[in-house]
């Protein structure tokens, strides 16, 4: 202990940390019974080496270098997604002007309040750091600024495009009909229906923030990364929103990296405890045939 600087203390927390962080990969990512196997497939090598099974030995070991490879190509899509929260967190970028953002949060928060009333299905994503762009070339392109009465004629059942997403880039409607990705979680309740696996989807990907407002229900939820924000009204909306979107540019340029780094892990952990549970409850669900004929083009 007299050698150890803080530099080691310092490493073995990180380390310590890094190791914590990749139980808990394993444990949320449904893939626990790969890691078994891999337990299975060390415990087994290092038996073959203590044992002077050579010929065995030699098998494992070349098994588990080709392992990595092929855990890499598995863990891809989880990979891809920590590496663009990381990006997209200590990306200092401001985006659009706070009044620009303002007028469309308030905007989107009366369309939906509206909708909610009148039990009108609805999914709305705001980009932000990370790019929509595949999945806005997926719809058509209206590039107009954001307007309730617009996103409310949008989503009007018998319009063409109300199956789809309508996806919000710097404060405006980038585009509308576009064919989001389904959540791959295997947790989620099955009283939701393909509208709000879509959102949930697109927010597990990217870090952007999904509204949909249920058809089936008349209720607002709100997703972000994967965390799921339900029962919300038109104002709890427009409050979720104005903090998600709206930075305080002189906090930003302040703090810079290290309130991007601290940022990081804070959401990480958030993510940790956040799971979507199977509440039956006070859900009836959007899985019925009335919801999911709407939005099977998701």
């Amino acid at each position: 202990m007299a050698t150890m600087g803080i530099a080691d203390f310092i490493d073995i927390i990180i380390v310590a940390y890094l190791i914590y962080r990749a139980i808990w990969f394993v444990r949320k990512s449904s893939f626990i019974n790969l890691a078994k196997g891999l337990i299975l497939v060390l415990l087994a090598l290092w038996l073959s080496e203590f044992f002077g099974l050579i010929m065995i030995n030699f098998i494992l070991r070349k098994a588990v270098e080709l392992g990595m490879i092929a855990l890499v190509i598995l863990f891809q899509p989880e990979l891809r997604r920590l590496l663009e929260r990381m990006g997209s967190t200590l990306n200092t970028n401001i985006g659009p002007s706070g009044t620009d953002m303002t007028r469309a949060i308030s905007e989107v928060a009366q369309a939906c309040g509206d909708m909610a009333a009148t039990k009108t299905g609805a999914l709305l994503v705001f980009e932000r750091n990370v790019s929509l762009a595949p999945i806005i070339g997926t719809g058509s392109v209206v590039n107009a600024d954001a307007n309730a009465e617009l996103i409310k004629n949008l989503f009007f059942k018998n319009a063409p495009l109300h199956d789809g997403a309508v996806i919000l880039r710097d404060g405006r409607i980038e585009a509308a009909g576009c064919i989001l990705p389904l959540s791959k979680r295997q947790n989620i309740s099955k009283d939701y229906g393909t509208r709000h696996r879509a959102g949930f989807g697109v927010a597990e990907e990217s870090d952007a923030v999904a509204v949909i407002v249920s058809e089936e229900r008349g209720d607002i939820c709100v997703a972000i990364h994967d965390e799921i924000k339900r029962h919300v009204s038109a104002g709890e909306l427009a409050a979720i929103l104005t903090k998600e979107l709206i930075r305080d540019e002189r906090k930003d340029e302040k703090l810079g990296f290290f309130s991007g780094v601290k940022s990081f892990f804070k959401r990480v952990d958030d993510d940790s405890e956040d799971e979507i549970e199977d509440e039956t409850g006070d859900e009836t669900g959007d899985g019925t045939d009335s919801e999911g004929k709407h939005e099977d083009k998701h």
